[in-house]
């Protein structure tokens, strides 16, 4: 029975013909073209604040009932995030696996997680994961929404993170980029732990005595930072990696990033106390 199960989650997750045939392309894959892609967040950006200031037009004091909507999302994106880190775990065995022969001499299967090599193209199992959870990005963005009905409260930090965040998932594909596997598996670890986290809050249970979401943001910007140490190491020394150019930019949006959260870890926790920062994490939920 387990064994029959195991097959089958790996036949839907990493051996079903629509993932095996995947292929990144700008006539067949939603949301593929760069004027989508601009489109998309300039959308985002003018929306939010067209809503932040609709709020303050018209002096709306009190939180916008939102229900049941906030938890749903988080619910939702913790399942997602978990099916994207076992489909992308589950595709790049399979890919090792089939393709080791060509690659084995100079790359150990780690190394191939963090440097694709030179002339990989954007088609299979794990472009498909990519794919799924460059589109998951967009659901992501709701929360900005939440954010502001609940609280009013828009920061650009806030706007820039997130848009930044459909940007690398974007250059990912387009240019098959080595480091994402393991950039998806720890993105959407911590997710699913993050997400899952709030929506065992936002339906009224006992929250962690520590702030656990910030703690996962540090852990997941350190991998982060290390594995982009190793694909620079590996591109020098092993012959180049796919995708390097769009590498050095992707690096760029990172220490982006990293700024952004220092800055609002600064603000918001180094200057409280534990309890504090545990509560504004609550307010997030």
């Amino acid at each position: 029975m387990v064994t029959t199960a195991m097959e089958s989650l790996r036949f839907w997750l990493a051996e079903h013909p629509s993932i095996v045939g995947f292929r990144w392309s700008h006539s067949q894959s939603w949301g593929s073209t760069w004027s989508f892609l601009f489109s998309s967040i300039f959308a985002y950006v003018v929306l939010s604040i067209f809503v932040h200031l609709a709020l303050l037009l018209f002096r709306r004091r009190r939180p916008v009932p939102l229900g049941p909507i906030p938890a749903i999302h988080s619910l939702a994106m913790a399942l997602i995030s978990a099916a994207i880190f076992a489909g992308i775990l589950l595709s790049a065995a399979a890919e090792i696996r089939e393709t080791r022969w060509f690659w084995r001499r100079s790359k150990t299967p780690f190394q191939w997680l963090l440097c694709f090599p030179l002339g990989t193209r954007p088609t299979g199992r794990v472009f498909f994961w990519s794919y799924v959870f460059y589109l998951s990005r967009f659901l992501q963005l709701l929360r900005t929404f939440f954010s502001v009905l609940r609280r009013r409260e828009l920061a650009v930090s806030h706007l820039l993170r997130r848009s930044i965040l459909v940007c690398m998932s974007f250059l990912w594909l387009e240019f098959s980029q080595s480091f994402q596997v393991v950039a998806i598996l720890s993105t959407t670890l911590f997710c699913s732990i993050v997400y899952g986290y709030r929506f065992w809050v936002s339906i009224g249970l006992p929250s962690a005595c520590f702030p656990i979401v910030v703690t996962c943001q540090m852990l997941l910007l350190g991998c982060n930072l290390l594995c982009h140490f190793g694909v620079l190491l590996l591109h020098f020394r092993k012959g180049g990696c796919n995708g390097i150019g769009a590498w050095v930019f992707n690096s760029v949006l990172n220490a982006a990033l990293l700024l952004l959260f220092c800055n609002f870890y600064v603000k918001s926790h180094l200057g409280k106390g534990k309890k504090k920062a545990i509560a504004d994490e609550k307010k997030d939920m």
